[in-house]
C-alpha cells in the first residue's frame, strides 16, 4: 500500500463537519528524522492558523485506514476514523414513539445546568478501575487480603419521570455543596379499578374446563 510508510493527506475540512461517531483513538505524531522537522512544523502552523483538520490515509495492522489530523499543544494528533460502512444505521435503534412533556424537558435542562462543569478535572473523571487493579496487585505482592469492593447500588425503577429528575437535581446539588431545595414530587395517578368480571352461568361448562386446563404463558 502507498500508505505503508507514510501518512497521505487527502483533504482539509472544518472539524465541525466531521461526525464525532467516526472519530476513534488518537496518537501523537513526531518527525522521523531531522529532515522531516521542517515540514512537520509547517503542518502544525498551517493547521493551527486555518482552524481546519486534515483527512488522511495511513496503514495500521495490515490494512489502510482513514485518519483525522489535528493539532494539540503544537503537536499533531492522528485520530483513527471509521469508514462509512463501519457505522450502524441508528434508525433501527429508535424506541417506539413516546410523548415527552415540556415540564419533563425543563426538568432535564435543570439537571443539565446543575451538572455543567468547566473542565474534565475531578474525582468523577479519575480511572478508578486502574486504581483498584493497582491495589489488588499490591495486596497480592505483599500476601495481604484483597480489598473488598463495595456492592454497586441497584437503580430504583422509574415510576415518575419528573420525581426522578427532581431527585437527580437535588443529588447533583448536594454533590457540589450547593443548598438543596425541596424537590417537586408529583403524585402518580391512582390506577383505575378493574371492572369486576361477571360470573359465567352454570351452563357454560365447556368454556370453564378449557380455561382451567390451558397452559400458563411463560413469564418474560
Amino acid at each position: 500500500m502507498p500508505t505503508a510508510k507514510a501518512i497521505e493527506i487527502d483533504a482539509f475540512v472544518p472539524l465541525e463537519s466531521v461526525d464525532p461517531i467516526r472519530i476513534g483513538e488518537g496518537y501523537y505524531l513526531q518527525p522521523s528524522s531531522q529532515v522531516a522537522a521542517k515540514p512537520y512544523k509547517l503542518l502544525v502552523q498551517a493547521l493551527g492558523r486555518s482552524g481546519k483538520v486534515a483527512v488522511a490515509k495511513y496503514a495500521c495492522s495490515g490494512r489502510e485506514r482513514l485518519g483525522l489530523l489535528r493539532v494539540k499543544d503544537d503537536v499533531p494528533v492522528l485520530h483513527a476514523m471509521r469508514w462509512p460502512d463501519e457505522i450502524r444505521d441508528p434508525a433501527e435503534l429508535l424506541p417506539p414513539p413516546v410523548e415527552v412533556s415540556d415540564e419533563e424537558i425543563e426538568g432535564a435542562l435543570a439537571l443539565m445546568d446543575t451538572m455543567t462543569t468547566d473542565s474534565l478535572e475531578g474525582e468523577q473523571f479519575q480511572d478508578h478501575y486502574t486504581e483498584a487493579m493497582a491495589q489488588i496487585t499490591e495486596a497480592k505482592r505483599e500476601a495481604k487480603p484483597l480489598p473488598e469492593a463495595p456492592e454497586p447500588e441497584q437503580p430504583a425503577p422509574v415510576l415518575d419521570l419528573m420525581a426522578a429528575l427532581n431527585a437527580s437535581v437535588e443529588q447533583a446539588k448536594a454533590a457540589r455543596g450547593e443548598p438543596a431545595g425541596e424537590a417537586e414530587v408529583h403524585e402518580m395517578p391512582k390506577p383505575k379499578k378493574k371492572a369486576t368480571a361477571k360470573k359465567q352461568p352454570a351452563t357454560a361448562k365447556k368454556a370453564t374446563v378449557k380455561k382451567a386446563t390451558g397452559r400458563r404463558p411463560r413469564s418474560a
